[in-house]
């Protein structure tokens, strides 16, 4: 019934010889650079929009800035820098543009937007607040309730 447990045949094999391909090597983040949205166009969109005061210029931007979202990375700098991009897009929108830009997004896009929305309310900066207000009414008149549950409940953040 019982075995004999203190036989050592077990200890000649080198587990760590079997196969030389399994071992865990972490391995460099190289798609971390390529995450967030691209600043640099963003930044080239965003000074057009004044002097041409064309509403495409902005909503080429807020595509932009959405377009590329650091979700599954797990540096916080990246996600710091792809909020401050959101944010000063958000923020550079008038009130009125506001309504067609989110309509111009898909479910994936509100739920995205909703994100950015909620990490901009936890740390707000001068008048970020209520431009904030304005963009959840507009993106939850048109993602509704599921919107909100669905990213208070998803573990992946911006």
């Amino acid at each position: 019934m019982a075995r004999n447990t203190l036989g050592s045949r077990f200890r000649r094999v080198e587990v760590d010889g079997l196969e030389e391909s399994s071992r865990f090597v972490e391995e460099q983040d190289e798609a971390a650079e390529l995450q967030g949205p691209d600043t640099a166009e963003v930044d080239s969109l965003l000074r057009q929009y004044p002097a041409a005061a064309v509403c495409g210029d902005m909503m080429s931007a807020f595509h932009v800035a959405l377009r590329n979202p650091p979700i599954n990375s797990k540096n916080p700098a990246i996600k710091e820098k792809a909020q401050a991009v959101v944010l000063r897009v958000l923020t550079s929108f008038k009130s009125s543009d506001i309504e067609p830009a989110v309509k111009s997004i898909d479910r994936n896009g509100i739920d995205l937007l909703m994100k950015y929305i909620y990490k901009g309310f936890e740390k707000p900066c001068e008048n970020s607040s209520a431009i904030l207000l304005q963009w959840h009414e507009k993106a939850f008149a048109v993602g509704g309730l599921g919107s909100i549950v669905r990213v208070m409940t998803s573990r992946k953040t911006v």
